[in-house]
């Protein structure tokens, strides 16, 4: 690399060097430079660690490695030193900066980590060489205003200060005033709870410079010296007692953002005034027309326009990043994140900005040319039309809701003054109903001067998670406002109250671009229910049953959980009636709402369903109907459905079988479902006389207690066909009688993957499934598990002497044993690690028990040339545990059946343990427990055991003296 490498830049000041040629310049000093293997970023969806919601630090993708999990002969394991940049995404989860996106110039939800790895080749002096070479030789950057920090030790936890790091330093020409130790908050740093971890040491930048010491300000949040690279040296693991061991490799993990590079190197104070950011901040002043950006912050933004603007720039890049790695917004998990930040950011463009619809989708072009010169962002290029399609659709979706939701809050807080406390109920209808974000909604509160309350409205969540997680249930525990009772249908039959019109619930149709579009219902409430009574009028605040003339509402049944939505006043856009659960009840369909304002029979309201909680539960509701089919397919037409329900979130069905089902046939099921996916068959649906319905071949519940008429989904296979006297068209496809609601093609399904399956009791089995990228996620995680099952394999099959070691691996298997049985992945898959998973177990027993024999024997051998023919032998040994502690008393017990034995080791940790042994001939005078006890009194410890063996432990303060105790206890009983 050489070292005018600065160029002339493309979108910089004068004389600065581009963010590509930043990046470019670190990949190229460590691969040309120092040999290191130059890798492409992993995706920003984790593979395999259903603990992280997105890629938030380069050394996510070489966790196995650190973890000594990863498999020997994979490409990953044959890495000694790498460098890469890393596309991360810190949103939601432990690592969470959305909240504080557009406050600052600094934070984001979307960076790239610039990185450099050692896997057991070179360590600190190297590391820091490096590091140093680069900024100050490559990068320029004047020596005097950087400072580097090291850990100062910690004596808790018995470790010294990293001199080896600081010497390093100084040898570099580092000042010694510049060189400064930091505690273990700051400079040691864990990958969790347990783990490889280790000392750090930090560099950071001094924006103000001229010669001044800026040393008291380093890691005080002072905005003039900011952190620019960590360097973590890994050399020791957290166990799960708490102690740290030496790890048997060291490893080297930097970490550098390459926007707060570029800024000091583009002599800027703000990220967003560099070349990654100001193409992007232009693009969004020509396409809304407001004031130009201006780096305002705090007060001096007056109208938050600025805010906005970095809010904007910040969001449009994390969008094109992940949805180009395969997550779009959605309902849960990572896709429930990424549509927060997309409705963030359509908020801050429409209510803000004053943009017109679509600016979002049009900064596209403009994000993917910033990112684009790392070659490793090829694929946004390839999917860019995708990227614009997927957020102007999710646009235009929140767009009303958004303009709703804002009329809701003015008018909220209109009616509250002078109270400061927005009301939970609403919030919590706009966040349930609407889909507006938590944080979306404190931010527009706040802008207004009042606050949420908090403590109300975490009380609904909590109040909604124990409904949940009730299931149907627990939901029909209170049903005073849903269940007509026999007298108040009596009473609505004797009015001539008509039942309700609910055929609105199947008018949807696919759109232009393959989205399903629900059309909103008009209805007349025709009257009210609470408290098991009918009522004409219900006050504000209440909850309350609500039946309608007509609704497209499905009311749970066949097994379908029931919509929830929401109703609207006809022309009154602010105020929002949540209906929560929805009830069929002698042909009227009851919605339980909480009444914000008055309801009165006559009313004219307006409904709409939750879009993507309905779309969710067609989409496990048709591929139910897939999974009965493919299981009659594979293990016969004997197969009978027992029960089945379907939920947003995932489907359960019961069936008949006279043998326990094997992994082949689990796998074989969801072949078949995949099949029928990628065909995208049309669903076909009709409603027919329940006398046509008993001609098809085949068909199942035709006993049922269904209305006549009847409504049949067949899949593939249009209803008049399989309706044909002796047509065996039925016979290959699933054809059902079902009133739920389905897709209108398979396509829409993507993958089901088995999670789960068990015999509820004998001859009847319990299947759990998720579709989508649920099942997409759950394979993935399989495959992952897979990988770190066959790694154990292969270093099981090594084999090792060393009792250490194997424990390790023992540990491991348990460890992994336990992901495997909770983690949602394929069941067959689960099955066939659970098997692997529980021989490696018992190879590892059987290994270390063999390992301890042999160690015991040598110890107990060198011990009786020691102490040869003596009546008593006390002495200390080292020894790696308690078990092998007792195996060598019983070894010269054996060996020396006269001889009464009491042993003690010293552990790393300050623990002492104790074992010892009593020749049966010394019985009763002498008891092995109460020497023991004595022994380990004398260690401020405890005992325990029979006459004859016994086992405690203490601490080391005393050991000679325990040992002296040891000797007067066994000669007073001699």
């Amino acid at each position: 690399v050489p070292c005018q490498w600065r160029g002339s830049p493309r979108r910089g000041g004068s004389g600065s060097p581009p963010a590509g040629q930043v990046r470019t310049a670190f990949l190229r000093f460590f691969q040309e430079r120092h040999n290191h293997r130059r890798l492409p970023s992993a995706p920003v969806r984790p593979r395999g660690d259903p603990r992280l919601l997105f890629v938030n630090a380069g050394m996510n993708q070489f966790k196995p490695i650190f973890l000594g999990t990863v498999h020997p002969r994979s490409e990953l394991a044959q890495h000694r030193r790498v460098v890469n940049s890393q596309k991360c995404v810190r949103a939601g989860g432990k690592h969470n900066d959305l909240e504080d996106v557009g406050r600052d110039t600094y934070h984001h939800t979307f960076f790239e980590m610039l990185g450099n790895w050692s896997f057991g080749d070179y360590f600190k002096e190297e590391a820091c060489s490096m590091a140093w070479e680069l900024l100050t030789e490559v990068y320029e950057i004047p020596k005097d205003r950087l400072y580097v920090t090291y850990f100062g030790g910690d004596a808790s936890l018995g470790l010294s200060a990293d001199e080896e790091c600081r010497d390093v330093w100084l040898r570099l020409g580092v000042p010694a005033s510049h060189v400064l130790p930091f505690p273990l908050k700051d400079n040691f740093w864990e990958m969790g709870d347990t783990g490889p971890c280790g000392p750090c040491t930090e560099i950071h930048y001094d924006y103000v410079g001229g010669g001044r010491n800026a040393a008291a300000l380093v890691n005080q949040g002072s905005p003039d010296v900011v952190e620019i690279w960590n360097l973590v040296f890994m050399q020791y693991s957290r166990e799960v007692e708490g102690n740290l061991l030496p790890l048997p490799q060291h490893h080297v993990d930097t970490g550098m953002g390459l926007e707060r590079l570029v800024t000091i190197l583009q002599n800027k104070r703000s990220n967003y005034d560099t070349d990654l950011f100001i193409p992007i901040l232009d693009a969004i002043h020509k396409g809304c027309g407001a004031p130009r950006y201006q780096g305002l912050v705090g007060d001096a933004d007056f109208g938050h326009v600025n805010m906005a603007y970095r809010v904007v720039a910040d969001h449009v890049r994390t969008l094109c990043v992940c949805i180009a790695d395969g997550i779009y917004p959605g309902v849960s998990g990572a896709e429930l994140v990424l549509r927060r930040i997309l409705r963030r950011a359509v908020r801050f463009c429409s209510e803000v900005l004053r943009a017109p619809p679509g600016l979002l989708a049009s900064l596209v072009p403009t994000v993917v040319e910033v990112l684009l010169p790392g070659v490793l962002w090829l694929t946004l290029l390839l999917i860019l039309g995708q990227i614009m399609d997927l957020i102007n659709e999710n646009e235009v979706a929140f767009l009303s809701s958004l303009e709703r939701g804002r009329h809701i809050i003015e008018r909220t807080v209109q009616q509250m003054e002078p109270s400061t406390n927005f009301p939970a109920e609403v919030a919590w209808s706009l966040y349930g109903n609407l889909g507006f974000p938590l944080d979306l909604i404190d931010l527009m509160l706040e802008e207004k001067g009042i606050s949420l309350d908090s403590a109300a409205f975490n009380e609904l969540v909590l109040e909604d998670a124990k409904r949940k997680a009730g299931g149907p249930q627990a939901e029909q525990l209170d049903d005073r406002n849903t269940c007509l009772d026999v007298h108040s249908l009596a009473q609505l039959q004797s009015n001539d109250v008509p039942t309700t019109d609910d055929s609105p619930k199947y008018a949807y149709t696919i759109g232009q671009h393959g989205q399903y579009e629900f059309s909103p219902c008009q209805a007349t409430v025709l009257m009210l229910y609470r408290d098991q009574s009918l009522q004409k009028e219900v006050g504000a605040g209440q909850r309350c049953g609500v039946i309608l003339d007509r609704t497209n509402f499905y009311a749970e049944q066949g097994g379908q959980a029931c919509d929830q939505g929401y109703m609207i006043h006809l022309g009154q856009q602010d105020v929002l009636f949540p209906v929560e659960s929805v009830r069929l009840c002698g042909g009227y369909v009851v919605h339980e709402v909480t009444a914000v304002e008055a309801l009165r029979t006559g009313d004219q309201v307006q409904l709409f369903v939750d879009e993507a909680q309905r779309l969710a539960c067609m989409t496990n509701h048709t591929a139910t109907h897939l999974l009965n089919f493919a299981l009659r397919h594979v293990l016969g037409d004997n197969t009978e459905q027992r029960g089945s329900h379907v939920t947003a979130e995932r489907l359960r069905f019961d069936f008949d079988t006279k043998d326990p089902v094997t992994v082949e046939q689990l796998q074989q099921v969801e072949q078949v479902v995949q099949d029928v996916i990628k065909r995208n068959e049309v669903v076909h649906m009709a409603e027919v006389p329940l006398t046509l319905a008993r001609r098809v071949q085949g068909l199942r519940a035709v006993d049922e207690g269904y209305p006549d008429p009847v409504r049949i989904v067949s899949l593939g296979v249009p209803v008049e066909t399989v309706l044909t006297r002796d047509s065996e068209a039925a016979m290959q496809t699933s054809v059902e009688l079902c009133c739920g609601t389905h897709l209108l093609q398979t396509g829409a399904i993507e993958d089901l993957a088995i999670i789960n399956e068990r015999q509820l009791v004998k001859g009847i089995s319990r299947v759990i499934a998720v579709t989508g990228r649920q099942a997409k996620r759950a394979r993935e995680i399989g495959q992952s598990l897979a990988v770190e099952v066959d790694s154990v394999s292969l270093r099981m099959k090594q084999g090792s002497t060393s009792i250490p070691e194997m424990q390790n691996l023992s540990k491991e298997v348990g460890q992994l044993t336990k992901v495997v049985a909770n983690t949602a992945m394929p069941q067959w898959q689960r099955k066939e690690l659970q098997t692997v998973l529980k021989a490696l177990q018992r190879t590892a027993n059987t290994a270390i028990k063999k390992l301890e024999i042999r160690q015991a024997e040598e110890k107990a051998q060198s011990l009786l040339a020691k102490h040869c023919n003596q009546p008593v032998i006390i002495d200390t040994i080292p020894a790696d545990s308690l078990s092998i502690l007792m195996k060598v008393v019983n070894q010269l017990c054996d060996k020396s059946p006269g001889t009464s034995v009491l042993l003690l080791s010293p552990q790393v940790t300050g623990e002492v343990l104790c074992a010892c042994q009593v020749s049966k001939s010394c019985l009763p005078v002498f008891s092995a427990a109460d020497w023991a006890v004595a022994v380990c009194a004398r260690m401020e410890g405890k005992a325990g055991g029979s006459p004859v063996v016994a086992k405690g432990s203490g601490n080391a303060k005393d050991m000679q003296g325990a040992l002296t105790a040891a000797l007067e206890f066994a000669q007073s009983k001699l």
